[in-house]
């Protein structure tokens, strides 16, 4: 079976979990939470590439405050299905120095990339360090870090949709699938 072979048959065969008016309605719900906690900070929202592109462009429409927009790429899976070491690729491009930072990401899974990313902002001297996931995964375990604004909460199932990839592909499936071929 080919690679695109194999793309089609997981996404044919996924449980959705949440559909797309389900996920809609939680970044609104989010949107909210975030407006009264930051909208007088002037904050910078930090989206995770490439999983918080979606969630980000998303939620972005629904915080009616001045921010300012950057990026940074961590990354523990290299299109691969389970994570290794974290591997920096792109660092933000403005300081973030005495500033609110907001880091936006598609899923709180190990917490191990987030709370790298979070002790990054603090290392760089961000005033102060807020997180949101689109989903936070049940692991059944303590994580490093939590979350602080959560859309939606999900079993422990490899799921994608909404940025949240199967090997680099269906990010952008239109709600947020689990394979049935794992459990992890």
């Amino acid at each position: 079976m080919n690679q695109i072979d194999d793309i089609r048959r997981v996404a044919a065969e996924a449980e959705l979990l949440f559909s797309a008016t389900e996920v809609e309605a939680a970044i609104s719900q989010l949107g909210q939470e975030i407006t009264q906690c930051l909208e007088d900070a002037n904050p910078i929202v930090l989206t995770v590439l490439n999983g918080g592109i979606i969630f980000a462009g998303k939620l972005l429409t629904h915080l009616d405050f001045p921010l300012e927009l950057d990026s940074v790429q961590a990354t523990r899976y290299q299109g691969q299905t389970q994570g290794s070491h974290i591997e920096w690729l792109l660092k933000p491009a403005l300081p973030l120095r005495e500033r609110s930072v907001l880091i936006v990401d598609d899923v709180l899974d190990e917490g191990i990339t987030l709370a790298a990313v979070a002790a990054y902002c603090r290392a760089e001297g961000a005033r102060e360090v807020h997180t949101a996931v689109l989903v936070d995964k049940d692991l059944g375990i303590d994580k490093p870090c939590q979350a602080d604004f959560v859309g939606l909460k999900a079993p422990n199932r490899y799921l994608f949709g909404y940025g949240m990839d199967y090997k680099r592909y269906l990010r952008n499936a239109a709600g947020i699938f689990a394979c049935r071929f794992s459990s992890t």
